[in-house]
């Protein structure tokens, strides 16, 4: 098979598919990687087409790829390159995967979420632990100067008191 040059051989084909067999043919031309589409209805907006939600929906699946992609690589994780291109799953199968990024989008935010308060504790909590420091480093000081002020007293008393009784 050729390569989609321009001065490569090309035919101009218009296809008419059955509804329930457009996926699976147009996935499989794909795979083939030797056509190219051409919008025959260029007037039509693109909110006014019939496959719009489905369009949608791949959108929505690879915003939540590329925020998994983002913490994989902020956790310095390798991700391996296999250089292949994984086949286009079924439309049955995109539910399944569908529901999967939704799962470990949510596991991967709470963990973000509690990975912050975890931080935030900690932070609060060497700042107690300095404060607390501080207050026994204060707190004995001030022993200290409270015992040697009070012992001079007691030396005087403990003066008189072996005067007294000699």
């Amino acid at each position: 098979m050729g390569e989609l040059f321009r001065s490569e051989e090309m035919t101009l084909a218009q296809l008419f598919l059955q509804s329930e067999a457009a996926y699976c043919c147009v996935s499989e031309l794909g795979e083939l990687g030797k056509v190219q589409f051409r919008d025959l209805n260029p007037d039509v907006n693109v909110f006014q087409r019939k496959f719009v939600n489905e369009v949608r929906r791949c959108e929505e699946m690879d915003r939540k790829l590329r925020f998994v992609e983002k913490e994989i690589r902020k956790a310095n994780i390798p991700i391996m390159d296999t250089g292949e291109n994984p086949e286009v799953p079924f439309p049955r199968d995109m539910i399944d995967l569908e529901a999967n990024f939704e799962k470990i989008e949510n596991e991967l935010k709470e963990i973000n979420t509690n990975q912050e308060a975890l931080k935030r504790n900690f932070l609060e909590l060497t700042e107690l632990k300095f404060i607390l420091r501080k207050t026994q480093q204060f707190f004995d000081e001030v022993r200290l100067l409270f015992i040697s002020g009070f012992e001079q007293p007691i030396l005087h008393l403990h003066k008189w008191a072996i005067f007294l009784f000699q």
